[in-house]
């Protein structure tokens, strides 16, 4: 039996997020992307963050970025949490909530991420973090109010 996908989607690895990473085929949603991103963050694969950013939004520096984060960093978890159109239909915005560990300090990632889609294929522009107040529910899927949690 297959590995489980790092994206956290409860599918098989080979019947997720493999066949973006090895570029059999492109994600057609963006949050297909969003997942497919973070399973490149969890298998250490700088190429397909890079293929996946905006040729806009990329630096000739990425790619080394990219790479040096991935030394000390282990990805534990992704809850998507919110899909939504953007203001036309070639963009999109994906909210998730992401955990990791660099050495024994966990952390976490909570981003409303915006996508574009051009000539048929979802890119990552850029995110913001959301505001929570205290007493909202906890993005990580704990199902408990955001002070008593991450807060």
């Amino acid at each position: 039996m297959s590995e489980k996908c790092p994206c956290c989607s409860e599918k098989q690895y080979s019947l997720c997020c493999e066949r973006f990473l090895k570029g059999n085929q492109i994600p057609a949603t963006a949050e297909q992307l969003m997942r497919s991103r973070y399973s490149a963050y969890a298998r250490q694969d700088a190429d397909y963050l890079v293929s996946t950013w905006h040729p806009a939004k990329r630096s000739p520096t990425l790619a080394g970025f990219l790479s040096e984060s991935f030394q000390d960093t282990e990805w534990l978890s992704l809850t998507v949490t919110r899909c939504n159109r953007g203001s036309h239909g070639n963009e999109a915005y994906v909210t998730f909530f992401a955990q990791y560990r660099v050495k024994n300090t966990i952390h976490a990632i909570h981003e409303r991420s915006r996508f574009l889609r051009e000539d048929q294929r979802w890119y990552y522009i850029d995110g913001i973090t959301p505001e929570l107040g205290r007493n909202d529910r906890c993005p990580c899927g704990s199902d408990k109010k955001y002070k008593k949690c991450c807060g």
